[in-house]
């Protein structure tokens, strides 16, 4: 058995921190939206021990993939030479929970990812080929787990992995496992620029101090401009928290910021944890010349759409 699907990225049209939980974590509240940037997901079952590796099937010299590693019965191969090919990718997690849920023994599994999302950028790369992982074996293995057992699976594997199972447009809560479903973003462009540093989700969540957040996106009028198709309603009111405990240096997401809105963009904001930006349009001629103007000086610059919502999971 083999497929192959697109792990689609999402951005954050809103970030609000709400409060510290007892177990440490931070309660979030944050309107999601999936895009059309993604990565590439093949997975191969083969039945019976010792079957044949990745590197039969697939032509792991190209100099995109790593080296393919063999974790018991999950090889994976994966884009860049810096992503982990063991037990710390989110794809193995994703595979050693569906065949744990589900029982299912005997198989050797190869998995090769296609990166074409920026990794530690906020686009939630690794999330979203979490998420793939599932469906793709639900469906290869037919056991019909359905969407809301697939989310339950994705909270243990991480926060974005629920979302990123159906994605489109959704409102995530606590640390991202509460779901609801939202009326779809109208017809819309994105221009998504990362800027070439890292910024660390641990570190910024030390500085986070709840009582002293002042600015915070208006969530409910998103929602209420989502109901209406209010696109620029949605731009005027997106917002991320992080922006403003971003570290010294990062005068990058300014700049993105700005050039993106004077090309035309109704809002442009941070997502994630950062650093990447993006900047929301109604004309797709204008979104284009947002795009080859930055990436005259982004490397990691990208054109996208929306993506509904997956039905029938």
């Amino acid at each position: 058995m083999i497929e192959t699907s697109h792990a689609f990225a999402k951005i954050n049209l809103s970030l609000d921190i709400i409060s510290k939980m007892s177990d440490g974590y931070h309660y979030l509240k944050t309107v999601m939206q999936t895009v059309s940037l993604s990565d590439e997901i093949t997975i191969e079952c083969v039945p019976g021990k010792g079957a044949k590796d990745t590197k039969d099937t697939w032509d792991t010299k190209d100099t995109q993939y790593t080296k393919a590693k063999d974790t018991k019965d999950i090889t994976i191969v994966a884009g860049l030479q810096f992503l982990p090919t063991d037990e710390r990718n989110i794809a193995v997690k994703a595979a050693r929970t569906f065949f744990a849920h589900t029982g299912i023994t005997g198989y050797k599994t190869n998995i090769r990812i296609k990166k074409h999302i920026p990794v530690s950028a906020g686009l939630g790369g690794g999330s979203t080929d979490g998420a793939c992982v599932l469906r793709l074996l639900d469906k290869m293995f037919d056991t019909k787990l359905g969407r809301s057992t697939l989310e339950t699976l994705g909270k243990s594997i991480g926060s974005d992995v629920p979302f990123c199972i159906a994605g489109g447009t959704c409102l995530a809560e606590g640390r991202g496992e509460i779901l609801t479903d939202l009326t779809s973003i109208p017809q819309s462009y994105f221009v998504i620029c990362k800027p070439p540093f890292v910024c660390s989700t641990p570190e910024l969540f030390r500085h986070v101090k709840c009582e002293k957040i002042h600015a915070r996106p208006d969530t409910n009028g998103i929602i209420a401009s989502l109901n209406k198709r209010d696109l620029s309603g949605v731009a005027r009111r997106m917002y991320n928290v992080f922006e403003d405990i971003l570290p010294r240096g990062a005068r990058d997401i300014a700049e993105i910021k700005y050039a993106l809105l004077d090309y035309g963009a109704l809002g442009a904001v941070m997502t994630g944890s950062g650093p990447t930006v993006f900047g929301l349009f109604d004309s797709e001629s204008q979104a284009r010349k947002a795009f080859e103007h930055l990436k005259t000086g982004y490397r990691e610059c990208f054109f996208t759409g929306t993506v509904d919502r997956l039905e029938g999971i």
